[in-house]
């Protein structure tokens, strides 16, 4: 009977300990962006199984949303244009860590020329992720070269699929983000513009969680802010190794057009100039709870 007793209280002990550690995990989503990339480097490094933190790799930046939006992840990262529609159901959503801004990362591509766009009367097909920022850059495209009047279909699909188009006699614009323009210049299409140039977007890349959760697990995002920091510190330091580390969710980039891509994102983790200060708070967004 003592046995039976011990050994029930032993089983009640471990489930109790289970439930508190798968309590206590967090769970952040991220898409496969280059300026992500240190948080998979401190996967891959094992940093963050000491952190009781889950890593979820997701194929798009909508998909990202509706993760986080339907309770499966307790952080996501992602622009100020995923913030502006989730804040809208929760408005105790906030950034918390600083990881980059766009310069060029964010790009409009086509197989024709922008003034063959402005004169052509044939309909264009506009592939793009609606929900996400590639809305915004498209907007802002469409009213800066006056293709208002224009027919345009626009054409939902995540990045993993409009990375295989190929470039037929229908005229395209295509809005992406690197590295995925990658494969779309082999299959014959060209940047027209990008957020280093013809677009004065300014798009921010954070991650973002609520009031409650940074609450909750206010140690273990402490602790990650530090981590992103080793990890953009070990990035500059040698590239190479961080490229090999990070290589499985870079879409099998080479390690020279990775090095490339890195021309077109600013690192904002820390040292945030004056400039870009004053941007970020002409776009109201918000810097309260960043670390």
């Amino acid at each position: 009977m003592y046995k039976k007793i011990i050994l029930f209280l032993t089983i009640i002990f471990l489930l109790s300990s289970c439930s508190s550690t798968e309590d206590q995990k967090l769970k952040i989503s991220a898409t496969t962006w280059i300026g992500y990339s240190p948080l998979y480097y401190a996967k891959e490094k094992g940093w963050l199984d000491s952190l009781n933190i889950k890593l979820l790799h997701v194929s798009s930046l909508s998909e990202n949303m509706y993760l986080y939006d339907a309770g499966n992840s307790d952080a996501y990262v992602g622009t100020q244009y995923e913030y502006g529609i989730l804040s809208k159901k929760d408005s105790s959503l906030l950034p918390i860590i600083l990881f980059d801004r766009s310069n060029g990362g964010d790009i409009i591509m086509s197989n024709v020329s922008i003034q063959k766009l402005q004169n052509t009367t044939d309909s264009i097909d506009a592939y793009l992720e609606m929900d996400s920022i590639n809305n915004t850059l498209l907007k802002d495209f469409i009213q800066k070269y006056g293709l208002q009047n224009k027919k345009i279909n626009y054409i939902n699909r995540d990045q993993a699929y409009i990375s295989t188009l190929k470039n037929t006699h229908k005229t395209t614009i295509i809005v992406t983000y690197i590295p995925y323009d990658i494969k779309l210049k082999e299959n014959g299409f060209t940047s027209i513009a990008s957020t280093r140039d013809n677009l004065d977007l300014l798009v921010i890349d954070a991650l973002f969680t609520t009031e409650q959760k940074l609450q909750k697990h206010k140690e273990q995002f402490i602790q990650l802010k530090k981590l992103i920091d080793k990890a953009i510190n070990r990035l500059e330091k040698n590239p190479r190794e961080f490229y090999d580390t990070v290589k499985p969710y870079m879409r099998d980039i080479t390690y020279d057009d990775f090095y490339a891509d890195l021309e077109n994102i600013v690192w904002i983790n820390k040292d945030i100039s004056q400039e870009l200060k004053k941007s970020i708070k002409e776009t109201h967004f918000p810097s309260a709870g960043l670390m």
